[in-house]
């Protein structure tokens, strides 16, 4: 497995758990059940780690893609630029989530309050997940770019280009 197999096995780990999260927090809060609500923190928590994953593998597949016909530099920074975004958002995410299980631990007055914000946080993040997801396939899926027509030079004859100058 190289870098980008990897990065494509844990890149959608983020995005998936605040969605699995967003609606076991809804149940919860439907059915009223502490439980129901502290698993879909334990999601949330989940989802900010598996970010962590996400990024770190970025890299090393940015350098086995770089290489391929048909990827550009400006799709590649484009999703590297989104997907720093929503990873601070999820690790704000994933800090909320830790507060709102020991709001909800300690049965503080305020945990109510807690899971309505957290829960309205979430649906910000599923938005700049999807984002994040839609630019890292358009690097390399033509099909859903807005530009469809687009004739895109490769990275790395771009540089070759620049070396000879």
């Amino acid at each position: 497995m190289n870098a980008a197999h990897f990065h494509l096995v844990v890149n959608h780990l983020p995005i998936i758990f605040p969605m699995a999260g967003a609606i076991v927090m809804i149940t919860g809060l439907i059915f009223k059940s502490d439980a129901v609500k502290r698993t879909a923190f334990f999601l949330f928590i989940i989802g900010s780690l598996s970010s962590i994953a996400a990024m770190t593998s970025g890299e090393g597949a940015e350098e086995v893609v770089e290489n391929i016909s048909g990827v550009t530099e400006n799709y590649i920074e484009s999703h590297e630029e989104s997907a720093e975004l929503f990873s601070i958002l999820t690790y704000l995410l994933g800090g909320l989530s830790l507060f709102g299980l020991w709001a909800s631990i300690k049965q503080k007055n305020f945990s109510t309050f807690v899971n309505m914000g957290i829960l309205i946080f979430v649906f910000v993040v599923i938005y700049f997940g999807k984002e994040t997801g839609t630019t890292g396939g358009e690097i390399r899926h033509t099909e859903i770019r807005a530009n469809q027509n687009e004739v895109s030079e490769p990275m790395n004859q771009n540089q070759s280009e620049e070396d000879d100058d």
